[in-house]
């Protein structure tokens, strides 16, 4: 059912700071930020020969990413997102199995303009993972 691993998600309590970092310390090609409105949060991918890293930032106060912050005010390490063949399948199939998946259960369009879903972190070792359909 798992595919490639698409994104390790980072939150980061400066964008611009941080998309200068991976820029112009790391020299990885970075993107603009894109506000997602749907998500809370203002994203760049930092693009890497075999994946791709996704800084988050807060896009107003009710953000849960604010929330993320405020625990954490360095920021860190917040999902990984794998990609799978059949989002509704795998959906259907960790339900059967038992994991949680988050929110309504629905597939929501992602950063991508592709539809993902959240995985409750207690039931896949403390980590938050996102699907994402390839």
């Amino acid at each position: 059912m798992i595919g490639k691993l698409n994104h390790v998600a980072i939150v980061v309590p400066d964008l611009e700071k941080a998309a200068a970092l991976y820029r112009d310390t790391l020299g990885a090609t970075v993107s603009t930020p894109v506000d997602q409105p749907a998500h809370g949060v203002t994203v760049v991918f930092v693009e890497l020969s075999n994946t791709k890293i996704e800084l988050l930032y807060p896009l107003g106060d009710s953000s849960p990413i604010a929330k993320f912050l405020a625990g954490n005010p360095s920021g860190g390490i917040h999902h990984v997102c794998y990609e799978v063949p059949d989002i509704l399948a795998a959906r259907d199939k960790l339900k059967a199995d038992g994991a949680r998946v988050l929110g309504d259960g629905e597939p929501k369009i992602g950063a991508h303009d592709k539809p993902v879903l959240f995985l409750h972190p207690k039931d896949f070792l403390g980590t938050l993972v996102e699907l994402e359909q390839a």
